[in-house]
């Protein structure tokens, strides 16, 4: 991941800070606090579901930190003669604003924004984490769940604040209900001779009922509750980075931390209520190495760190679930 720009005296001066005892942080936290964390999701009008994060806002001045916007947009595809998938499939973008990495090149932005894509697809495309609920028509028609994540600052920290972003994202996702169509041609055999200008009615050539397999297309019926939310939704993943100086690690490193530590471990762990934790995926980042009993305990130490993590996230996206639901039932009420 891009890192600041630090001499080796700087380097040198943080690495024996963090070891030391008690260690020191430059923002005095402890080796294992977070920065604060905000978050608020529905914050794109047009997308199905939305977010956006930030990880160590500065409190006076107003602005600072890892800032990152994520935003899911369902499209339909076509199984038969298109792309689309039967049961529907997921697809994710990273874009770092160049903004957020002065530091960097065009060509150095674009090798960042595929290595956050892939460790982001990677995870979430897993088949256990697919939601049931992205087909349409079965065998014809279904969504493509395009999640679509945007780094507008980096202070640190960010995928921690990538995986964060596109959970509250995916959470907040509503998929529109649909109800199967087909048109069966009238059979004049049976009706009763008309003039030409005459129409009939009370008969129509859409069909709704009991149609499932042989339904042709599909219609969206009046609602005003924006749909249903993804099947699943409590099984997406947050990421928790431990950044490993020998014999410690640190959480949540700001961006002089990390130019300071080059060896990182990415954990993406999964908490479904009532089955054990599900570690999706990792990665080790870094000149470094890990033998297995050291790894081993990074893998123990990351699952407490992220149930944590998760546990916190979780109460905030019903926090804000409550929230919304709340402002939408009063301008409901100033209506009628």
């Amino acid at each position: 991941m891009a890192t600041s720009l630090l001499s080796k005296s700087e380097r040198a001066y943080i690495q024996a800070s963090l070891q030391a005892s008690p260690p020191l942080r430059a923002d005095g936290r402890a080796l294992l606090d977070f920065r604060t964390v905000l978050l608020e999701t529905g914050v794109a009008p047009l997308a199905n579901g939305s977010a956006r994060l930030n990880i160590g806002k500065l409190p006076r001045e107003g602005g600072g930190g890892t800032e990152v916007l994520a935003a899911v947009k369902l499209e339909v595809e076509d199984v038969q003669t298109g792309d689309g998938v039967d049961g529907g499939r997921v697809a994710c973008s990273v874009t770092c604003f160049p903004s957020a990495y002065p530091q960097l090149s065009s060509n150095a932005l674009d090798d960042l924004q595929h290595d956050l894509t892939v460790i982001l697809q990677q995870t979430i495309q897993h088949p256990s984490l697919h939601p049931r609920n992205l087909t349409i028509i079965p065998n014809k028609k279904s969504w493509l769940l395009n999640l679509d994540v945007v780094i507008l600052s980096d202070a640190g920290n960010v995928v921690d604040a990538l995986f964060m972003a596109s959970r509250a994202a995916l959470w907040d996702t509503k998929v529109p209900r649909t109800r199967a169509v087909e048109y069966r041609t009238p059979d004049a055999s049976k009706k009763p001779k008309k003039d030409a200008m005459d129409v009939d009615e009370r008969t129509s050539g859409f069909e709704t009922r009991d149609i499932a397999r042989t339904a042709a297309d599909f219609e969206l019926p009046d609602y005003w509750d924006e749909g249903e939310t993804l099947e699943g939704r409590e099984r997406w993943p947050v990421c928790i980075t431990l950044n490993l100086l020998p014999p410690i690690h640190i959480l949540d490193a700001t961006l002089a931390e990390e130019a300071s530590i080059p060896l990182r471990l990415y954990l993406m762990f999964s908490f479904v209520p009532s089955q054990p934790p599900t570690l999706q995926s990792m990665k080790l980042s870094g000149p470094g190495e890990l033998n297995i009993a050291q790894l081993k305990s990074s893998i123990s130490d990351g699952e407490k760190y992220a149930r944590e993590l998760f546990n916190a996230l979780e109460t905030k996206l019903r926090d804000e679930d409550t929230r919304r639901t709340v402002k939408a039932r009063d301008r409901f009420a100033l209506l009628r």
